[in-house]
């Protein structure tokens, strides 16, 4: 469906283009707030473990809740703002996620707070595919490229501002309410950006094209079903050992999805709606990107999973300071995403390979200066920068090379599958990276810890690796 009549960004007009930068900074501060949840709950998670007396299983859901249903909602989320309209869906999505927020602040037990957990979680994913649709109807040509470099930045700076904010908010234990503010932290912010949001997003206006397009329920289930049994031993199996139920459910993920792509190309050859449009998946150059940006957000996610594991495990560090000991990777992820674009064109093809490159030697610098179970000293922080950075120019072009191509109504489709292959890539990394750090550290002490680090680090690299030899980007036409 089409958003608007206009295109804001094409005006030369001053206040259009004062318009059209707030419109971003609505959205991407919601994508920031809402991948801050992914990670600000795992620093209060002992405290909320405490104070409510909550079983490990509890506490597991507590935590990994909202990843679940953010995961499995975020297709269905994307389809469904190509149909009710992206401004419709953005501040529905918007206005759950912000009560669901209060709930969980005011929530009396571990069964309230996991319940309101999935309701934040489906709120988030009814609201961030709507980002990356708003991003790509309303902006054009380099203004597009450049917010989606913000974008891009957003999603670096949100997972560790969610561990400093996290550990910030409960060792201030504000007014006696302990790990409470990490969730109501969110209700000022949400209702700021639902009168904002109110104000500038462009009006929804429905065409032919989409009141004839079905929602095709079948397909929902199939992918639903598909991610959910993918999903929640990735989030849960780790924890308990990885049990019989849990690669019962990788099996049983498989068949689904084998089943919901044949009845999607039967779908679209009887010239039907399926959920994700066959010719998105054959754009040029959209497999090999799906590719990068799971990989780069695997490694991301597994980073910063083992090296917090470590900092804080090993080597006894508070959450605050584990929290801002991932600053300078966060501040040169930033960065760097933000201003690639303005490199000189020659380095363009090799910033992909070469941003996977500098990842694997970031990684492997890590774990070096760490090996020997100290604080591995101010060495640290380059290392964390040259990780940064290698992030970030295998993710930031990746995202905007796969969405160059993209035409405004396949917009939806587009974001969807490339939200959840963010999302599942982050899993996916949690789950591979922390098994085996977890694994290699086997016993207490900071120097088996500084050995499982180096073993997962090496393993990061060669990940890392693997990216950098799916080849250079090549630049849309």
């Amino acid at each position: 469906m089409t958003s608007t009549t206009t295109r804001p960004v094409l005006s030369k007009d001053g206040g259009t283009d004062n318009r059209s930068g707030l419109l971003l900074g609505v959205v991407l501060a919601a994508q920031f707030m809402a991948l801050l949840d992914v990670f600000i709950v795992n620093v209060a998670a002992p405290t909320i473990r405490v104070e409510l007396s909550a079983s490990g299983a509890a506490l597991q859901l507590v935590v990994a809740g909202y990843t679940i249903a953010y995961a499995v909602l975020l297709i269905t989320g994307a389809r469904l703002g190509a149909l009710l309209g992206h401004r419709r869906m953005y501040l529905g999505g918007l206005a759950l996620f912000t009560a669901a927020s209060l709930a969980c602040g005011l929530a009396a037990g571990t069964g309230q707070l996991i319940a309101f957990r999935l309701a934040q979680g489906a709120g988030a994913a009814l609201m961030i595919p709507q980002v990356l649709s708003l991003i790509q109807r309303e902006f054009a040509g380099e203004r597009r490229a450049k917010a989606l470099s913000a974008y891009s930045a957003v999603l670096a700076t949100g997972a560790a501002a969610g561990q400093v904010v996290g550990g910030i908010l409960v060792s201030a234990d504000l007014f006696g309410t302990g790990w409470r503010p990490v969730f109501l932290v969110n209700v000022p912010i949400g209702i700021v950006l639902l009168v904002l949001g109110a104000r500038v997003l462009p009006r929804d206006v429905r065409t032919e094209a989409t009141r004839a397009r079905a929602l095709d329920l079948p397909g929902l289930v199939l992918l639903a079903g598909a991610v959910s049994l993918l999903t929640v031993p990735l989030v849960l199996g780790q924890e308990q050992d990885w049990p019989l139920w849990s690669w019962l459910s990788f099996g049983g993920s498989l068949v689904l999805l084998a089943l919901f792509g044949a009845y999607e190309s039967r779908l679209a050859r009887r010239g039907g709606a399926p959920l994700i449009a066959p010719r998105v998946l054959r754009l040029p150059g959209m497999g090999r990107a799906v590719l990068w940006i799971a990989v780069s957000m695997g490694v991301n996610a597994g980073f910063l999973f083992t090296l917090t594991l470590h900092l804080q495990g090993g080597l006894g560090h508070s959450a605050l300071r584990a929290g801002l000991t991932f600053g300078p990777a966060a501040v040169v992820f930033g960065t760097v995403g933000l201003t690639w674009r303005r490199w000189p064109a020659r380095l363009h093809r090799a910033l992909i390979p070469g941003g996977f490159l500098l990842a694997a030697a970031g990684a492997l610098g890590v774990g070096g200066l760490l090996a020997d179970g100290g604080a591995g000293g101010w060495g640290l922080y380059p290392a964390l920068g040259t990780l940064g950075a290698g992030i970030s120019l295998a993710f930031s072009p990746a995202l905007t090379g796969a969405l160059a191509t993209v035409r405004p109504e396949d917009a939806a489709d587009a974001s969807g599958l490339l939200a959840t292959v963010t999302q599942l890539g982050q899993l996916i990394g949690v789950a591979a990276f922390g098994t085996l750090f977890l694994a290699a550290a086997d016993g207490s002490g900071a120097q088996n810890s500084a050995d499982a680090l180096w073993t997962t680090m090496i393993a990061l690299a060669v990940a890392a690796l693997a990216g950098a030899a799916a080849g250079p980007w090549r630049r849309a036409r």
